[in-house]
């Protein structure tokens, strides 16, 4: 039943007409989503869902308070200047549900007492709604926009670089993501579309080894798997995949990201999300390096076991990736 009341709130969100409707369809969301994350297996999940409820509360309230305004305009003067401030008000509460930065101090503390279940729904199904809300309103602040996508891309990349927590590389991780999906929809509804869809995949790969596994730190994932090397590099390749490393799955919606930004003349942010897109591959590279080789205490008598069939394929989707450009290069 919630899960049900929570895709429905979020669809609500999406195909409404009216700033009010897709409020309800929101907090319909938000009140269906907290019961799921309290889980008795998990110590720390109620601190996760009041953080969650605090965070998302305000939010609400936020954009609440920016829709009554914008509904009663007509008897304030300079009507345009304040629509384009409530407009700003109205993405910065949007911006802070779905966790993009500055307002990204929730998401990594909230996913750490949370099962993976729950984490792979904050990071994929959540920001849906406030995304495509968003993309409604983008082009009337081209420039906040613009400081939103860099200062994402900066927090994202920097921040996860010391973390050993999978839960919170992950957070920073979709923090970096957040970036290229904002940037995405600067140019296109169809170029935001590809890279969610893309997005979810990767994380849809990696969170099922995880949650299999019961992996939660990098040393338990450097160790996991020592006897089935090619199911291990296999795995591993998911994480360059979502660095964006080519030529697999991952590198295939930011090249359409690029090519799109730099004809529609956004050459800055542009160079920008590049380079601290380097920098957050650098954790990726340090997660799956240690799967590449050998320590002298292993050896290879054991390393040909039978595959899993499913998480083979599952795998093998990522690493398809080089086949898709050529496709997609003479299909265009």
């Amino acid at each position: 039943m919630f899960y049900m009341s929570m895709l429905t709130g979020s669809l609500i969100s999406i195909s409404s007409s009216s700033w009010i409707t897709a409020w309800m369809g929101l907090e319909l969301n938000l009140m269906s989503i907290l019961p799921l994350m309290k889980n008795i297996k998990y110590k720390n999940s109620s601190e996760s869902t009041i953080k969650y409820f605090i965070v998302q509360a305000i939010a609400s309230t936020l954009m609440l308070f920016s829709i009554i305004m914008m509904t009663n305009l007509e008897n304030f003067q300079f009507s345009f200047y304040l629509m384009n401030k409530l407009n700003m008000i109205t993405a910065s509460a949007l911006l802070m549900k779905m966790g993009a930065a500055p307002f990204h101090f929730w998401i990594p503390e909230v996913t750490m007492g949370l099962s993976w279940k729950m984490v792979y729904i904050i990071l994929t199904w959540q920001k849906l709604a406030p995304m495509i809300l968003i993309i409604n309103t983008i082009y009337n602040n081209i420039m906040f926009m613009s400081i939103i996508i860099i200062l994402s891309s900066m927090m994202g990349s920097i921040l996860g670089m010391n973390q050993t927590y999978l839960k919170k590389l992950m957070s920073y991780s979709s923090i970096n993501h957040i970036s290229w999906m904002l940037a995405a929809s600067l140019c296109s509804y169809s170029t935001w579309l590809i890279y969610y869809i893309i997005y979810c995949m990767m994380n849809t790969n990696i969170i099922i080894m995880l949650n299999k596994y019961k992996m939660n730190s990098i040393y338990q994932l450097i160790n996991f798997l020592s006897k089935n090397k090619q199911m291990k590099m296999m795995f591993m390749m998911n994480f360059l995949s979502l660095g964006g490393l080519p030529p697999f799955l991952g590198f295939l919606p930011k090249w359409i990201t690029i090519n799109q930004l730099i004809n529609n003349n956004y050459y800055t942010i542009t160079f920008i999300l590049i380079l601290f897109s380097l920098i957050s591959l650098y954790f990726y590279l340090r997660i799956s390096f240690s799967s590449f080789m050998f320590y002298s205490t292993e050896n290879l008598i054991n390393i040909n076991q039978t595959m899993n069939f499913n998480m083979t394929m599952m795998n093998m989707i990522n690493i398809m990736g080089m086949i898709m450009y050529p496709l997609l290069y003479f299909s265009m």
